[in-house]
């Protein structure tokens, strides 16, 4: 079932101004979401070399994180819709900075571990929690960069992350790295907690069912309307699949530029957070061309996705044939600028074709796709590869996966466009 804009909202009933400081809050803790998880990549070689980590252990310290997101994501999102959104948010929020905090005294491979287990805990349902509460104020018609633009954050949340953890690790050790990033996110959710709260959020909310929570459906019934068709379905897929290779770059472009450029740690990291920031650009921007080109065509999401795809794939897999050297960087960043351009087409096609009353739970579902396909295997495969056929072996083989998003795309547009055109008609005999 594809649903309309004027099936799912009605005009705003609070001042649009809330709406932007729900968004810029939000944001803000996306941003501290991404900086406490990606400041690990910024430290990898200083713990590599005090603690004589392999590849491998390293990618694990990542992708707990992510496999803990994917595991977790759907039954605290489902939670958090019916606790309540700000609420479950200062918590989550609380949580993965006190682990982040713990990541900081961590004094072995393994304390650091379950620390990095924690922050996973935290975040878990952050993402879809926190893309349905904005959707819930705003109007339907700006889905795909809304979606865009919050996800950047993470993108942006990586870039500082790895840029200013870099440089502080530099200065004052790895561990202050950490610490600063534990009370960016305290200070940050003290203030969320003051100004977002549900009695304000019930006030402005523009959903057609006046609530943003689905405690009365059974879990059969949620089900299946979280999967409603295929084209569901490969939407899931598509945008679980395209972040493998992202999440893969943004855990080992600072090794990369480390090993095989030969700049010291600091300086890696603020290469790679040039390439992170090209992707929260690519992120957001995507997300805008996409709502202004596709219009009302519920199959242009799907093509422009596809595109992005497709496009990302080629440009990556060239940028690491090539040798190290302009002609290299200029190819990445340009597959950087669109590996994550399926963000904000994937999201604004979960939210049309699902109940805006279950929207926590359908990106739930969708960020458990992203994390379970895409960004908890992507950095922990690679490692495990590097291990084996080096890191640019690796990193030339990785972008594969892109492709196999772009099929997955390809066949929810094919689906789309069949739902579009109804069942065939019948064919009425005639009597001779």
């Amino acid at each position: 079932m594809i649903t309309t804009d004027a099936d799912i909202e009605e005009p705003p009933k609070a001042p649009r101004s809330f709406a932007w400081v729900v968004f810029a809050l939000t944001f803000g803790l996306l941003l501290s979401d991404y900086m406490s998880r990606q400041v690990l990549n910024a430290v990898f070689p200083a713990l590599k070399a005090e603690w004589d980590l392999s590849d491998t252990q390293l990618g694990s310290l990542n992708s707990v994180v992510a496999l803990l997101v994917g595991v977790l994501t759907f039954p605290l999102s489902v939670l958090a819709d019916r606790w309540g959104r700000a609420r479950s948010i200062m918590w989550m929020a609380g949580v993965w900075s006190l682990a982040t905090a713990a990541c900081a005294l961590a004094d072995s491979y393994g304390q650091l571990f379950v620390a990095r287990f924690f922050v996973g805990v935290g975040e878990a349902a952050y993402g879809s929690v926190g893309i349905a509460l904005i959707l819930s104020v705003f109007p339907a018609q700006w889905r795909a960069s809304l979606t865009g633009a919050f996800t950047a954050s993470g993108a942006l949340g990586a870039v500082l992350g790895m840029a200013l953890g870099g440089m502080i690790a530099a200065r004052f050790g790895w561990r202050w790295a950490f610490g600063a990033m534990a009370v960016f996110g305290l200070a940050l959710v003290t203030v969320y907690g003051v100004v977002v709260t549900e009695r304000r959020l019930a006030a402005a909310r523009v959903e057609r069912t006046g609530s943003a929570r689905s405690g009365g459906r059974s879990l059969r019934g949620l089900f299946a309307e979280l999967f409603p068709s295929m084209a569901v379905c490969c939407a899931y897929v598509g945008s679980g699949l395209q972040l493998f290779t992202m999440a893969a770059l943004m855990a080992w472009l600072p090794s990369y530029v480390h090993r095989y450029y030969g700049l010291p740690g600091d300086q890696a990291a603020l290469v790679a957070a040039v390439f992170a920031l090209l992707g929260a650009v690519g992120m957001a921007g995507c997300g805008v061309v996409t709502d202004r080109l596709s219009g009302a065509c519920a199959t242009r999401r799907w093509t422009f996705a596809l595109a992005f795809s497709a496009l990302s794939s080629v440009l990556i897999l060239l940028g690491f044939r090539l040798p190290a050297g302009t002609a290299q960087l200029v190819s990445l960043g340009a597959g950087m600028l669109l590996v994550a351009g399926t963000t904000g087409p994937a999201g604004a096609m979960v939210a049309d074709l699902t109940n805006p009353a279950i929207h926590a739970a359908a990106f739930a579902t969708l960020t458990l796709a992203n994390n379970l396909l895409g960004l908890a295997p992507g950095p922990f495969i690679t490692g495990v590869l590097a291990d084996r056929i080096g890191l640019l072996g690796a990193l030339r083989t990785i972008p594969v996966v892109a492709l196999a998003a772009a099929l997955a795309f390809a066949l929810g547009r094919r689906s789309t466009a069949r739902g579009l055109q109804g069942p065939p008609a019948r064919q009425v005999p005639t009597t001779a």
